[in-house]
């Protein structure tokens, strides 16, 4: 009867991410943060009918909340335009006004957990200790704020704690290398038999007072169960799976189960521990990567997660019940199979490593030849089938991406993740660059015709090919990328200064190494046209970044296109300008087709 236009390319953008989560303790409300009304807010689901409401109006980035014990207020947090700088607040749970709980001018507080009796917040603090950070306690009854631990020689961050204020932390030296501790009684007692080599832990839970479980990669390549006895403390290792890296945990009281996330790779997948017969047993997951998992007191679990081609959305499990979607965001107007589902793909690099990829190929029916190529950001993360608007749309306009998982991204073994630690820029650049010819061998695609987008650390690999392999490109956009090493190494947040000498290098003894990684040095060689795009108040890669390589270039007479985003920080939390930066990369990227 009617003849519909195609969907256009801000379409693809009316889908919204969901932050996080909680739910009450009688499971009868589920609060989450989405951007639905343009702008971050925490909605309020009843769960016994599936309503949905916003309950604030504050439109800024959520940090963590937590249920008051008798469900009637939140604890949440929120920062401002993207500074990072993460304000503690109560809220009450029918909506209204926000009190301030714990805030302060470019200070950031970082929600931990509520006691079981709902009287004391514990959490993380960069407050009079903005280098090495401080663990605290917050008593909601009386207002009264209590150092437990003092941050000295690395970043400290909360875990856990029992039930009579036992605390497991970590201390962050560098990306491969967090090891924990619990501070019983006044002892700190390491969750490592050796704590000098590198390795990390994560996820935590006291089951009593004298037994806690935790995730750790000590001796091993990836991440297994184990436990110490917090008395004796005795470690002894609880899991073999080689092949599985775990990385987060929740505990199901009423069955003594933990469930375990595995991030193995481009894909999640699930277990279940059974801690009294000691039993690890895979379950189904709804979703290709799980970003929360929570179990509630009746023992449903309740999980937000996403996939290639399908977005946030909020789920929840019953015993002997399948997984039931408690929200179902999707594209408007498009059918889920016209999406782009991603092939993995291997290739050799340069030294014979063996490197993933995901290629995404275009839209069958729009296909217009070219061929994206994506360095994703950390460096130590990795691109996984996890949604992405803007990968959906470029895909649906034409272009086909390659996005690889070089060396130093995480999810493939702790050695492969450190090989970027103080090399950003030789190993991991030959890595795409090898990705490129694979493509070019493999796929038929054209040295040259390439198109080069990346964001935070890609946009610094971006910046670097551009600089050191022109050839292979046609035009190049940078998103909130390093141009300068020096200059990145003395502006991070100030705690993250204490892991850059492992994590880049020591701009002093390596500036030699410094000078041939820093994207600046090649500006010569930029010769393609460019996209630059920054957000004012983004904390990690600051605005110098983009201005001093958007200025050197204007003055040789580069084509520069830059765009500064000035209630923004590191990513886009306002979907309008979300929207308005991927709409100007693909008119930028359509002129080169």
């Amino acid at each position: 009867m009617f003849s519909f236009p195609k969907p256009s390319y801000e379409q693809f953008f009316h889908t919204y991410p969901i932050q996080t989560f909680a739910v009450s303790r009688d499971e009868q409300q589920l609060m989450y943060s989405t951007n639905v009304s343009g702008s971050y807010e925490v909605w309020r689901m009843n769960l016994s009918n599936g309503f949905s409401q916003p309950i604030t109006s504050i439109g800024q980035s959520n940090f963590g909340m937590t249920f008051s014990k008798d469900g009637q207020s939140l604890i949440t947090s929120f920062d401002n335009d993207g500074d990072e700088n993460a304000q503690i607040y109560a809220l009450p749970a029918n909506g209204g006004e926000l009190l301030p709980l714990l805030t302060g001018e470019s200070d950031r507080f970082m929600i931990g957990e509520l006691t079981d009796d709902g009287n004391t917040l514990y959490y993380t603090t960069s407050k009079d200790n903005s280098t090495f950070l401080n663990i605290c306690s917050y008593d909601l009854v009386t207002g009264h704020q209590n150092v437990m631990i003092e941050g000295k020689d690395a970043a400290h961050m909360f875990l856990t704690a029992s039930k009579s204020g036992k605390v497991a932390y970590m201390k962050l030296f560098a990306n491969s290398h967090s090891p924990g501790f619990i501070l019983a009684d006044g002892k700190t007692i390491p969750l490592a038999n050796d704590n000098e080599q590198s390795h990390n832990v994560s996820g935590g839970q006291f089951i009593g007072e004298d037994t806690f479980y935790y995730l750790t990669n000590e001796g091993s390549e990836t991440s297994e169960l184990v436990k110490i006895d917090v008395t004796t403390e005795k470690i002894e290792k609880l899991t073999d799976e080689p092949h599985e890296d775990f990385t987060s945990m929740s505990y199901d009281k009423q069955k003594q189960l933990l469930y375990l996330v595995s991030s193995s790779g481009v894909e999640d997948t699930l277990y279940v521990y059974d801690i009294q017969t000691g039993t690890l047993v895979q379950t189904e997951l709804p979703v290709s990567i799980v970003e929360k998992l929570h179990i509630g007191e009746s023992g449903a679990i309740y999980l937000l997660g996403r996939g290639a081609t399908s977005p946030f959305n909020l789920y929840r499990k019953r015993e002997n019940e399948k997984w039931v979607p408690l929200t179902e965001f999707s594209i408007p107007g498009i059918d889920q199979k016209e999406l782009s589902e991603p092939e993995m793909i291997t290739y050799r690099s340069f030294d014979d490593t063996e490197i993933e990829a995901l290629y995404f190929k275009a839209h069958r029916e729009n296909n217009n030849g070219k061929l994206v190529l994506w360095p994703h950001g950390g460096p130590q993360a990795s691109e996984r089938k996890s949604f992405r608007a803007m990968f959906q749309a470029m895909t649906y306009a034409g272009f086909s991406i390659i996005a690889p998982n070089f060396r130093g991204s995480s999810n493939y073994g702790k050695r492969f993740m450190k090989l970027v630690e103080g090399d950003w820029g030789y190993g991991p650049r030959l890595d795409n660059v090898h990705c490129l010819d694979y493509m070019i061998e493999e796929y038929g695609y054209k040295k040259g015709e390439t198109l080069l987008v990346g964001g935070s650390y890609g946009g610094y690999m971006a910046l670097l090919l551009h600089g050191r392999h022109p050839e292979y490109f046609k035009a190049v956009v940078d998103i909130f990328g390093v141009s300068n090493l020096f200059s990145f190494y003395h502006s991070v947040p100030d705690f993250w200064k204490p892991i850059m000498k492992t994590w880049i290098g020591d701009p002093e003894t390596d500036k030699e190494r410094f000078t041939r990684d820093s994207p600046i040095t090649y500006l010569s060689s930029m010769t393609k046209p460019m996209l630059v795009v920054q957000g004012a108040n983004d904390p990690r890669v600051v605005q110098e970044e983009s201005d001093q390589i958007v200025e050197a270039l204007r003055a040789q007479g580069s084509e520069v296109d830059y765009l500064v985003l000035d209630d923004e920080g590191h990513g886009f939390s306002k979907k309008k300008n979300e929207i308005k930066v991927t709409k100007k990369i693909n008119e930028f990227l359509l002129k080169f087709v």
